[in-house]
């Protein structure tokens, strides 16, 4: 059960967020009288909180100037809610040398006491299982970049490969776009002369240059990085799927490549490329309709050696071991 308190800067919260709200209103927020609320509207007047009255038929209350902003107040399922995404996306919620689990540890103080021991069982018993897939970048560098696209300001980047190879480029940073457990840098690298995809977490430094510039209009930043993780690898595919192109973004992420009308009516063409067949034929098998490899070599001999697997598991075996 909510304290006086709580109660009562919950109703300051209505009032501050709906200006000209009536007592009968914040009484059926609250779920309590309206006697009730009216007595917390006084309450709040004696701590010397500015809460005006609005004069006339539909008159309530609203918060007059010089107020400051109202402490946060989180219901149980707001509370661990927000514990159940931090540890979701931030495995380290449970550290409080971690910057994401320091901040949390402040959340759970300002919580009443009995909600904060609840949530902070959970944040502390909690085993979250990590994508190993996922790679989260530097904050620093992330916060430089972040600063640098909502300003629209070139960054100079040094970059280190998968490969490790290392390099430096001006670059001017469109957006942030977190895909598939990692976070990438759209831009447009100006030692290319086109548009670039870079993983941040292999972003080595970042400095903010004065030069502005102008992003593309109407940018979809989702849309043109997956458009962009889908070419330029090192295998081609040309896929055949026996089924209208409308119904293909259901089954397969727009990074296995761009989608055209196929020769014969409701077929489509998957038209992409790959520096890894095995994954990119895993990801063809979720395709609940008739498909063929064309002019793909190494995406045909990955396939087939899936389906063997898949053969070799459902073959019936006799007791002793022998098919």
């Amino acid at each position: 059960m909510l304290s006086p308190t709580a109660r009562a800067l919950m109703a300051y919260e209505a009032v501050q967020g709906a200006p000209g709200i009536t007592a009968d209103r914040i009484a059926e927020r609250l779920g309590i009288s309206d006697r009730a609320a009216r007595r917390y509207i006084a309450i709040l007047r004696e701590a010397g909180l500015p809460i005006e009255s609005v004069r006339g038929p539909y008159g309530g209350y609203k918060v007059g100037r010089g107020a400051r902003p109202a402490p946060l107040i989180f219901s149980q399922a707001e509370a661990l809610g927000l514990v159940m995404a931090v540890l979701d996306g931030h495995h380290a919620a449970g550290d409080t040398a971690d910057p994401v689990g320091s901040a949390l540890g402040k959340i759970v103080r300002v919580l009443p006491e009995s909600l904060g021991a609840q949530v902070e069982a959970v944040r502390r018993t909690a085993a979250p299982a990590p994508d190993r897939g996922a790679a989260r970048p530097d904050l620093e560098i992330t916060s430089g970049l972040v600063r640098a696209c909502a300003q629209n300001l070139r960054v100079r980047v040094g970059y280190r490969t998968e490969a490790g190879s290392e390099w430096t480029a001006e670059v001017d940073p469109w957006a942030i776009v977190v895909r598939h457990g990692r976070w990438y840098l759209l831009c447009h690298s100006h030692a290319a002369g086109a548009r670039r995809a870079y993983r941040i977490d292999r972003v080595t430094a970042v400095e903010v240059l004065p030069t502005g510039f102008r992003p593309p209009a109407e940018l979809d930043p989702v849309a043109v990085l997956d458009a962009h993780l889908a070419v330029g690898w090192e295998f081609r595919a040309e896929i055949l799927i026996e089924a209208p192109m409308a119904d293909i973004p259901t089954w397969l992420s727009p990074a296995l490549g761009a989608l055209t009308p196929g020769p014969e009516p409701d077929t489509t063409t998957l038209t992409g490329s790959t520096s890894n067949p095995d994954w990119y034929a895993q990801q063809l098998t979720v395709i609940p309709a008739d498909y063929r490899i064309l002019d793909s070599p190494e995406i045909r001999d990955a396939a087939r050696r899936i389906a063997e697997r898949l053969l070799a598991a459902a073959r019936p075996k006799s007791v002793g071991g022998a098919a």
